[in-house]
């Protein structure tokens, strides 16, 4: 009887996985799409796209979750920081560009990020506040 019920879970098992075979790409998997990274990546996309509503929702969730790995959360911060920049709302920049500092004090935008002249200033505000 146990062995049986093995067999099924298995068979099982095999039959959910086997669906992204099918797809030929994990993006329409359930289980791929509900992962923090997933959601990250979902995010950046978004905000690249210039979709700021979606975007902030995917990484406001992601900011809910346990992420991996502490980069995760300063990027998902860091997108946030631009999206409010662009949308006029300098505190809640300055405030998601000091979360992401809080968790990674060296954290530097590239060059290119520092020098835009919308968030650019806002950052190195926040730096500066960081470092006192």
């Amino acid at each position: 009887m146990s062995s049986r019920r093995n067999v099924l879970w298995g068979l099982m098992l095999v039959w959910l996985l086997g669906g992204c075979h099918t797809l030929n790409t994990c993006d329409e998997c359930w289980w791929y799409n509900r992962t923090p990274e997933r959601k990250l990546s979902q995010g950046v996309e978004k905000y690249e796209e210039g979709n700021y509503i979606a975007s902030m929702a995917a990484l406001n969730n992601v900011l809910q979750t346990k992420l991996l790995d502490k980069n995760d959360k300063v990027s998902a911060y860091k997108y946030l920081a631009f999206i409010h920049c662009v949308s006029d709302r300098e505190k809640l920049c300055f405030e998601a560009f000091s979360k992401a500092l809080a968790i990674k004090p060296d954290f530097e935008l590239t060059p290119a990020e520092a020098g835009h002249p919308i968030w650019g200033p806002v950052f190195r505000k926040a730096k500066s506040k960081i470092a006192k």
